[in-house]
């Protein structure tokens, strides 16, 4: 017995289950780290997904160890094999790789809250361009420090019981030699096994949609699965399969993002100012939650604003980053997969507001808080048109750099109303506000100023709807106010603590609204994503030349095919005015009546009439295959000969 426990496959298997036993330790801490991501998961259904996540660690443990399994199996001489320096180089070759796969799994704990979901390698993409990656990395290891010893424990007991040497029992050297060229043929058939992710029905190797079969909804999937996999499945995922669910023929029946306006129309020559707001979700808004006794948000001029404004009872983000924003705000390109901006296609010509408006005259610009280049913002602005770019390097106000990210809000907007005074109208501007980010500071001279709430986020909150109340007080003195339509939207949801919104559908809750100071305030009903906001402003303006948009108009009209479609972990969700339905890319795997059921507890996928989901179904499909074909074909646009 006491052969068996030193020899080198017993040895082998002992260390890859420590490195499991890590993994699932981790994903207990995670789960008590970021248990708001996570409500009402039982015991029971908690050990569901931890006995389901063995099976993603063991695929990625396999990959990052495969070196090792092959080293210390190999059936060469006994006298190498056991040597000690050989056994030595086989310990640094597992310790590496796999330390570097439990400082992934660890490290993506403190991003969860951010990135809804385990890490991507377009995580590498959306990072290269920050300047200041370094001061914001210093203040996330002072921010979790609980997760920085979390790490220090978990690689103390990794080296302390990682099983360092072997020894091969000595038998007949033809026995022995045949005996060891089967362990490994074996050992290398099952990690085979192991890496594709099982026998039988997993002919294909398993993916990041497999999580799904052991969670209750998306988001939960982050639990489910390891980073270190995450990352590895996703190296080359980003290129596109166009669907084949229409033919090229028919597909424009169900959905077009070709957009034909009246050319005989006379154009507005409105000034158009988009403001997007970092993190802004719908709940911490007193004015979208009035059914909610007792609850006033924690944005009071954004409550009144919204009062003079024309907004919708049911209004969507399209993805759940900030750089899933830009497009989907500006050029009505949604998320869907990944973030545009970060995939192969980026190079793509795109359409923007900016780029159709600038063509009529338009000066436009593009305003963000942040050192030039952060998050890819300076890049896209200039691909989707606009003239120009005001980063940090342009500010000219007060110091006011908040000692991570930006500078404060308050006096960034300032410096964003100042400047348009100084343009040439028409004009069109989008700012992209920053202080409602983590590490959720205000300016010291604010420290008690605004209500604490549940999350660390709301103080902030407050802070930022205290800077639009100020840029919208010096706004409203200029002569190009008047003639000025602004529209306001949130670039994703952050912190969430309602049950009304801590499911899938509220993870997606986002303000829209358009304001005019010549209108009066409507609460409209009807279903508004962030890509309908470019057609939208568009056909308000009566621009009369084709244009492309995966959204709708909502201003002039009511919405034709009244959707909106995001895309969660890996479903795609599609909304109507009372159903929320999610689709895997082959089948529907979930419906909800949000009317009746706002908290999304009641799956209606297996008991729906088929008739009553069928529009959206495939209207979904269409839009999916729209999106993949037009992508992958450069087709984002529409060339208007001038």
């Amino acid at each position: 017995m006491k052969g068996i426990w030193r020899h080198p496959w017993t040895v082998a298997a002992s260390n890859i289950l420590l490195v499991m036993a890590l993994y699932t330790c981790l994903r207990i801490f995670c789960y008590f780290v970021n248990g708001v991501m996570f409500p009402n998961v039982t015991f029971a259904h908690m050990m569901e997904m931890l006995l389901g996540g063995l099976r993603f660690d063991l695929t990625a443990i396999l990959y990052l160890s495969s070196l090792y399994i092959v080293g210390i199996l190999l059936p060469l001489p006994v006298c190498w094999r056991e040597s000690k320096g050989y056994q030595k180089v086989l310990v640094w070759i597992f310790w590496i790789p796999n330390a570097l796969g439990l400082f992934a799994n660890t490290a993506d704990i403190t991003y969860m809250p951010y990135n809804d979901r385990r890490s991507t390698c377009t995580f590498f993409t959306e990072v290269s361009h920050d300047n200041n990656l370094l001061t914001i990395i210093g203040q996330g290891l002072v921010d979790y420090w609980y997760v920085v010893l979390m790490f220090v424990l978990v690689m103390v007991v990794f080296f302390r019981f990682t099983r360092r040497t072997y020894a091969i029992r000595p038998t007949r050297a033809l026995y022995l030699y045949a005996r060891e060229v089967l362990l490994f043929v074996a050992s290398i058939y099952m990690c085979v096994i192991g890496i594709r992710g099982g026998f039988g029905k997993y002919t294909r190797p398993i993916t990041l949609s497999n999580a799904l079969q052991y969670t209750n909804t998306p988001r939960e999937s982050a639990l489910v699965l390891n980073t270190p996999f995450t990352l590895m499945k996703t190296i080359e995922s980003t290129r596109y399969v166009e669907p084949a669910y229409f033919d090229r023929e028919s597909l424009p029946q169900h959905m077009t993002p070709i957009h034909q306006p009246d050319s005989a129309r006379t154009m507005r020559t409105d000034n158009v100012v988009v403001i997007i707001l970092e993190s802004f979700s719908k709940e911490y808004i007193g004015f979208y939650n009035r059914d909610i006794a007792g609850y006033e948000g924690y944005t009071p001029f954004l409550d009144s604003l919204l009062a003079q404004s024309v907004t919708f009872d049911q209004t969507y983000a399209s993805g759940r980053k900030s750089i899933d924003a830009m497009p989907s705000v500006l050029s009505s390109i949604p998320m869907l997969i990944e973030p545009y901006i970060v995939t192969p296609y980026s190079t793509n010509a795109v359409s923007s507001i900016a780029e159709r408006l600038r063509h009529k005259g338009y000066e436009t610009a593009f305003f963000h808080g942040a050192p030039n280049g952060s998050m890819g913002f300076q890049a896209y602005a200039r691909s989707a048109g606009f003239a120009r770019y005001h980063g940090m390097d342009e500010y000219d106000g007060p110091s006011a750099f908040d000692g991570t990210w930006a500078i404060w809000d308050e006096e960034f907007l300032q410096y964003y109303a100042r400047t348009m005074s100084t343009m040439k109208e028409p004009f069109m501007t989008s700012v992209f506000t920053a202080s409602s980010h983590h590490p959720y500071k205000v300016p010291k001279q604010y420290k008690d100023s605004f209500p604490k709430g549940t999350r660390a986020i709301h103080a902030p909150v407050g802070y930022a709807d205290h800077a639009l109340r100020r840029f919208f007080e010096t706004a409203s003195k200029e002569p190009w106010f008047e003639h000025t339509l602004f529209v306001l939207v949130a670039d994703h949801t952050n912190e969430l603590a309602l049950p009304e919104y801590t499911n899938d559908r509220g993870l997606f809750e986002i303000p829209i609204a358009f304001y005019h100071p010549s209108w009066h305030g409507e609460m409209r009903h009807g279903v508004v994503s962030q890509t309908d906001i470019m057609p939208s402003v568009l056909e308000w303006l009566q621009y009369n030349e084709p244009y492309f948009a995966f959204g709708q108009d909502v201003l002039t009209k009511e919405k034709e095919q009244p959707y909106a479609v995001c895309y969660n972990t890996s479903l795609y969700q599609i909304f109507s005015d009372s159903l929320m339905l999610q689709f895997d890319g082959d089948k529907v795997v979930g419906v909800y009546d949000f009317l009746t059921d706002r908290r999304l507890k009641h799956n209606l996928v297996s008991t729906i009439e088929p008739e009553r989901i069928a529009p959206m179904t495939d209207y979904l499909k269409a839009f999916i295959q729209q999106y993949i074909h037009r992508v992958m074909e450069d087709e984002l646009t529409i060339k208007v000969e001038r």
